[in-house]
């Protein structure tokens, strides 16, 4: 009998070609640096001048020998006909935004996960072990326990911001997504039947036996009170993380409609 099933070799093997070919190749960095996204270049000082119709700036040893010292900004009327050039969006470029190590680390993650699953997937098809635990289930539990933790991180991000108000709107659609939480519960299962309560009456049923035999059976009714109002807490906490990604996915998809308006293939 061996020590190691093949789920715990694949997944060891899994983990090791992620952390070996992370630096060379990596399925988020494509995603960005494929060539599909594009940049605008910042203007040189000389064709802000020449579209203003100022004279050239004259370089700080110049300005010495004539005797200016003072650095004054350069400023250009809002109206002139500027026009910036695109450049594809490469990795150095990407590497300066903010939790992109983080969004690179994830996407890879998801990536090895789901091969992972597939191949238990299989396995369990072709080789039917009774004894073995699905690891492949693991992979996608920690996949996502990671994507929480990235949004819950965006999410203190803008919550630490003191400006633009996204404090407030993460307390307004937490408090929201926690009172939606609460109609959910409260509502009979023969309108909204999302299984929750077939699924604590066997659970409540199973710790019953257990907390009768340490005489404990009084705190049933509190655990499942405990239960419900994590559930609840969860949804808010949930709802806080996916309110900002959603609004800015909305947007940017909404400027992308915008943008290829004239493209009705793409718009698909």
């Amino acid at each position: 009998q061996a020590v190691m099933g093949v789920q715990v070799v694949v997944s060891l093997l899994a983990a090791s070609v992620m952390q070996k070919m992370a630096p060379h190749c990596s399925f988020a960095r494509w995603l960005l640096c494929n060539g599909s996204l594009h940049r605008y270049k910042h203007p040189s000082e000389e064709e802000l001048c020449a579209l203003a119709g100022k004279q050239r700036p004259k370089a700080k040893r110049d300005r010495r020998m004539n005797g200016v010292t003072d650095d004054k900004p350069l400023s250009v009327p809002r109206d002139i006909n500027l026009r910036l050039d695109t450049s594809p969006i490469t990795a150095v470029d990407a590497l300066v935004l903010r939790y992109f190590l983080e969004y690179q680390w994830f996407v890879d993650f998801a990536v090895y996960a789901a091969a992972v699953y597939v191949f238990t997937e299989g396995y369990y098809c072709l080789a039917d072990p009774q004894k073995e635990t699905n690891i492949g289930v693991l992979w996608c539990l920690l996949t996502v326990v990671f994507s929480v933790k990235v949004f819950f991180t965006v999410m203190r991000h803008y919550f630490r911001s003191e400006e633009g108000g996204e404090r407030s709107v993460c307390l307004t659609f937490a408090f929201f997504f926690l009172l939606l939480a609460m109609v959910a519960l409260v509502i009979r299962e023969d309108y909204l039947e999302f299984g929750l309560e077939p699924g604590l009456a066997s659970v409540s049923s199973n710790l019953e036996g257990i907390l009768k035999q340490r005489g404990w059976e009084w705190t049933l009714p509190l655990a499942k009170l405990a239960f419900k109002l994590g559930l609840v807490a969860l949804c808010s906490f949930l709802g806080a993380c996916l309110t900002f990604p959603g609004l800015r996915l909305a947007q940017t998809h909404l400027d992308a409609l915008r943008m290829a308006a004239d493209k009705p293939l793409t718009q698909l």
